[in-house]
């Protein structure tokens, strides 16, 4: 006879296809194995992606350096040449001047036309270079940022803050003060 609770022994478990207990722990070692399979080759992949990307960060690390390197070299290189073409541009206004003072006997006309001609060198060669004058006119308004205040005198019928005199030119250069105008102001009433 046969044992109902053993299922090789029961033709009726045979017949509708359902599987033993070895069946079953066959199935079960296999998908532990197609598991471990699929997560060895899930592990090789992200081990893969995981060099990959890492040495991207080191590639775009290195490019980096590289443009900080090449912005430095270019700050450096820019400031060079800058001074080079400021002087370049003054070299014209020295070759004047060593020029007049190899005339021996120039009259004071000749002098002074030399050093006028000289001077609008000079004025030419700091206007290609921006350097721009700051010479306020008498009755301005007293900007602290282009002007320095070197007295306050009474001043009747003006303003108070309002230049009185230029004691001294002032310079920007590319918008930026290099030297304030000295100047006088009227005192407040």
């Amino acid at each position: 006879m046969s044992d109902p609770q053993n299922p090789q022994q029961n033709p009726e478990n045979f017949l509708q296809g359902e599987p033993s207990p070895e069946e079953l722990e066959a199935a079960q070692a296999a998908n532990e194995a197609d598991a471990l399979t699929a997560a060895t080759a899930e592990l090789a992949a992200l081990k893969a992606k995981n060099a990959e990307l890492a040495d991207q960060y080191l590639r775009a690390q290195a490019d980096v350096q590289n443009a900080r390197r090449r912005a430095d070299e270019e700050v450096t290189k820019g400031r060079k040449f800058a001074i080079e073409s400021f002087a370049e541009s003054l070299l014209p206004v020295l070759d004047s001047l060593e020029a007049g003072l190899l005339i021996q006997d120039a009259t004071p006309e000749q002098i002074r036309e030399g050093a006028e001609a000289t001077l609008r060198q000079l004025k030419s060669a700091l206007d290609r270079n921006k350097v721009i004058e700051i010479a306020p006119a008498a009755g301005s308004k007293f900007d602290p940022h282009q002007h320095q205040a070197i007295s306050v005198v009474p001043a009747e019928g003006q303003e108070p803050n309002t230049i009185v005199g230029v004691l001294q030119k002032g310079y920007t250069i590319a918008e930026r003060v290099l030297r304030p105008a000295l100047v006088t102001v009227s005192a407040p009433s």
